[in-house]
């Protein structure tokens, strides 16, 4: 399943001490990099979110626990749209 996760730093926490915990996080083979579909960060610093897909919510807190010493998450789980297909579907939805 798809999550979007959306991540605030805390007041006063240092980007390198954020840098630190991901690299930390990534040598000990915690970040699963073949899980995170987008890693967005948002202009001014210290905000951004995540695409990951992660079968259990059991395991998308595992990953995240690591970190929420440093940041707050928001977490939604996410469905893709295809545009066609979606369209045709609310073509007929409006028609019904």
């Amino acid at each position: 399943m798809l999550f979007y996760c959306e991540f605030t730093w805390y007041p006063g926490v240092k980007r390198e001490v954020v840098a630190q915990r991901v690299v930390q996080q990534h040598d000990v083979g915690a970040n699963h990099p073949e899980r995170i579909k987008g890693w967005y960060n948002l202009v001014g610093g210290g905000a951004g979110f995540l695409l990951v897909d992660y079968d259990t919510p059991e395991e998308l807190t595992a990953f995240l626990q690591p970190y929420m010493d440093l940041m707050s998450f928001d977490v939604r789980a996410v469905t893709e749209n295809a545009y066609d297909s979606t369209l045709e579907r609310l073509r007929e939805l409006g028609t019904s």
